[in-house]
């Protein structure tokens, strides 16, 4: 019988071949802008009986507390890792607690946005550029200073919360100001509860009798 030799491929991943007959594989591994479906800062269309610029104002507000509690996260990261001092060990626990907590909030916050036909905010470099919670140095902190720091971001967080749940509510989002009012700040006013104990100082009262 007569012998027969396969051919080598020289075809391309996408069935086209450069001058040389090589295969590339640079369309496969290079990200086009053409891959984009939907922009940022828009909503599409979603069957939930909310008119569009009530969505679009919700996801607005929601991609600014998650771009908040995101930062608030790496803060309790941060000062989980460099925490000193006599506390050391109850604020390193209760700094890792809160950071898994606000995790959980974190995906109910993004999946809420992504519901509502918007694009959450993802990318460290753009929770950056949104968050309105100052940065704080890289250096290593005293723990009252660590500690004001994250009662500084709760509150803002809280005040952007209860404003975009009135806002909310107001729209017929009773979804959004549900997720806002018994998660978020509940579980925000929770935790400034258990930080701000660490800083106050007890009121001494006189023996009146």
């Amino acid at each position: 019988m007569p012998q027969t030799h396969s051919m080598p491929k020289t075809g391309r991943a996408d069935g086209t071949s450069d001058a040389n007959g090589k295969t590339s594989e640079s369309r496969m591994t290079t990200p086009s802008k053409k891959a984009v479906t939907q922009k940022f800062g828009t909503v599409r269309a979603m069957p939930l009986g909310l008119e569009e610029k009530a969505r679009e104002a919700s996801a607005r507000a929601l991609n600014q507390i998650l771009a908040d509690t995101i930062t608030l996260t790496h803060l309790y990261k941060k000062h989980h890792w460099q925490v000193s001092g006599s506390d050391f060990y109850q604020l390193h626990l209760l700094f890792d607690k809160h950071y898994e907590e606000q995790s959980e909030l974190i995906d109910e916050i993004a999946e809420r946005i992504q519901l509502l036909g918007g694009v959450a905010v993802a990318m460290s470099h753009d929770v950056a550029e949104l968050t309105t919670i100052p940065r704080p140095p890289r250096d290593r902190e005293e723990p009252r200073t660590q500690i004001a720091r994250i009662l500084e971001a709760h509150e803002i967080i809280m005040k952007e919360v209860r404003t975009a749940a009135k806002m909310a509510s107001e729209a017929g989002d009773e979804g959004t100001n549900d997720l806002l009012i018994s998660d978020v700040l509940r579980t925000n006013e929770m935790q400034t509860w258990f930080v701000s104990e660490h800083v106050q100082q007890p009121t001494i009262y006189a023996d009146e009798r």
